[in-house]
């Protein structure tokens, strides 16, 4: 296991060095550029050459990508065009929210999408395998700016069970201490400000939630389709095996392993949905952030997201590789 870690983390330099390269070119062919995203609609060609010698930006590209990439190294992303703040100080503040929203929508499609989607297959043709793959579709087509507003006017506005935006309620007495609001309300023993927490984070989780979980019910009933016309499960059945023992461990544990994939995909999906739903709930986090940056063409800031990004599906599928050994031996013998 230990080898296999290893041989994955080498494998994250040259795809990382290589986005690198793709993601210098692409940002310095955009139209307009730093430049101009500095001095607003009333710049004029003399300020521009003037900003862009004291940035460096009328510097050959390969002395550009090189100081940059020294930069990387030194975890120094540049400074935001619009706030003038560090990228890097932008993101760990705003990071802590968007963690909380993905981590809440992902629990929301694996508690809920994986069982659905089992019983749906066990009982096929049931109402509640019509019903499972019929919501679904309705998950994947509904979109999530949409299904957000709904969500906020029935149980915000209209039912009030639910906050309809934000993080925290105004005035409520919470320490920061980490920047996440629900442990830093469970490290100080202020639970009343970690299930305030909790309770703005599960509308905007479950319209975050709406696309992966339904896609965790369709790979998951699938999946388990697929598993339960295999012969080693009708021979375990005939065997007289307990029914929680063939579903457990012949039929559960192999029709996990395209979930898992499916997840893990998923996973690094959520940040691009968080873009509208944090949006739509004023939620402050790295999603609204990059809204507004595309907006204000802050070079700077996109590319340390895209790397951000890019870094975490890589980190993401070392974890899918990983749960692949814990579930299924063969692989760890591969």
């Amino acid at each position: 296991m230990l080898r296999l870690v290893v041989r994955r983390l080498l494998q994250l330099i040259p795809t990382l060095f290589g986005l690198t390269v793709l993601l210098f070119i692409w940002i310095h062919r955009l139209p307009g550029g730093p430049a101009w995203a500095l001095l607003g609609e009333r710049g004029n060609e003399a300020a521009r050459r003037q900003i862009e010698e004291q940035l460096g930006l009328n510097e050959p590209l390969l002395v550009q990508y090189g100081r940059w990439l020294r930069r990387l190294f030194e975890l120094d992303l540049g400074n935001s065009v619009k706030t003038g703040q560090p990228v890097w100080d932008e993101f760990t503040l705003r990071f802590p929210a968007t963690f909380e929203l993905g981590v809440t929508a992902l629990l929301f499609a694996v508690i809920i999408g994986i069982p659905l989607g089992y019983f749906a297959a066990r009982r096929r043709g049931s109402w509640l395998d019509v019903t499972a793959v019929s919501g679904s579709l309705l998950g994947i087509c509904v979109p999530v700016f949409f299904l957000a507003m709904i969500l906020r006017s029935i149980f915000a506005v209209n039912l009030g069970w639910l906050p309809s935006g934000g993080r925290l309620t105004t005035g409520i007495d919470a320490t920061d201490v980490t920047g996440f609001a629900v442990l830093d309300g469970v490290l100080t023993g202020e639970f009343d400000a970690s299930w305030d927490a909790i309770q703005h984070l599960i509308l905007p989780g479950l319209a975050l939630a709406s696309i992966p979980l339904a896609v965790v019910v369709r790979i998951t009933r699938a999946s388990v389709l697929e598993v339960l016309s295999e012969d080693y499960v009708r021979t375990a059945e005939s065997k007289g095996l307990r029914k929680s023992v063939v579903r457990g461990r012949h039929v559960l544990r192999n029709a996990l392993l395209p979930v898992v994939t499916t997840v893990g995909l998923l996973t690094g999906s959520l940040l691009s949905g968080a873009v509208l739903t944090e949006s739509a709930f004023s939620f402050g986090g790295i999603g609204s952030f990059i809204r507004q940056a595309i907006s204000d063409r802050d070079y700077p800031v996109l590319m340390g997201f895209i790397l951000f990004i890019a870094l975490l599906y890589m980190l993401i599928n070392l974890v899918v590789d990983l749960t692949y050994g814990l579930i299924d031996p063969r692989v760890r013998v591969n």
